[in-house]
C-alpha cells in the first residue's frame, strides 16, 4: 500500500515538472547554460530538488505558509536571475549552490498550498517520498533533454567551423529568452501585466 501511494505522488512529482511546470523547466534549463560540468550540474538540480522538498513538507505540516502573491512573482525573479548570471559570467560562480537552494526553498513554498489538498488524506512520508523522486526525476529529464539540444547545436557549430560560437550564438540568446521570460511572469504575477 505505502509502495502503490509513492507511485502516484512519484506520477504526480513528475507531472509538476512535465508538462506542467515550465518554471522548472526554465529553472533547470537556465543551470544548464551556466554549469562546469554534469557533476556539478546534478548536485546543483538535486540541492533544488530537496530544498524543494524541505519547504514542501513544512508548509504541508502547516508550520509555514506563505502568500502566494508574493511567492509566485519570486519564482519567477529566480528564473531571471539564473538567467542573467549565465549572460554574464562563464561558468557558475562559488555562491551558486547556496543560491540554488533559497530558490529551491522558494519554489517548495509555492507548490506546498497545492499539494497540501492532496495530503490530507494520504500518508505524509509516502506523499513527500514520491513528489522528490517524481520532480528529481523530472528535472532530470530536463538537463538530459537540454544537453541533447546543446550537443546538437556545438555539433552544428563544429560542422560549420566555428566552434567558438557556442557562448554567444547559443547560451546567450536561450539565456536571454528565459531571463526574458521571468521578467514577463514577474511583471504578469505581481500585476502589472494581464494574466
Amino acid at each position: 500500500m505505502w509502495f502503490d501511494n509513492v507511485g502516484t505522488f512519484m506520477e504526480f512529482g513528475y507531472q509538476h515538472i512535465l508538462p506542467q511546470g515550465m518554471d522548472h523547466v526554465l529553472f533547470v534549463v537556465a543551470l544548464y547554460l551556466n554549469a562546469r560540468n554534469w557533476p556539478s550540474l546534478v548536485t546543483q538540480v538535486t540541492t533544488f530538488t530537496l530544498a524543494h522538498t524541505i519547504t514542501l513538507a513544512l508548509a504541508c505540516l502547516g508550520f509555514v505558509a506563505a502568500p502566494m502573491e508574493l511567492i509566485e512573482p519570486l519564482i519567477a525573479v529566480s528564473i531571471t536571475v539564473l538567467a542573467i548570471e549565465a549572460i554574464l559570467f562563464k561558468g557558475s560562480a562559488a555562491w551558486r549552490l547556496p543560491v540554488v537552494f533559497v530558490f529551491g526553498l522558494l519554489h517548495g513554498l509555492g507548490f506546498g498550498s497545492v499539494m497540501k489538498v492532496y495530503l490530507e488524506n494520504a500518508d505524509l512520508s509516502a506523499g513527500l517520498t514520491g513528489v522528490t523522486i517524481g520532480v528529481e526525476l523530472g528535472h532530470l529529464n530536463v538537463l538530459v533533454a537540454t544537453g541533447i539540444v546543446a550537443f546538437l547545436a556545438q555539433l552544428a557549430l563544429k560542422a560549420a567551423n566555428r566552434p567558438g560560437l557556442y557562448r554567444p550564438a547559443f547560451v546567450i540568446p536561450a539565456a536571454a529568452l528565459i531571463a526574458a521570460t521571468g521578467v514577463f511572469w514577474t511583471l504578469q504575477r505581481v500585476g502589472l501585466l494581464p494574466a
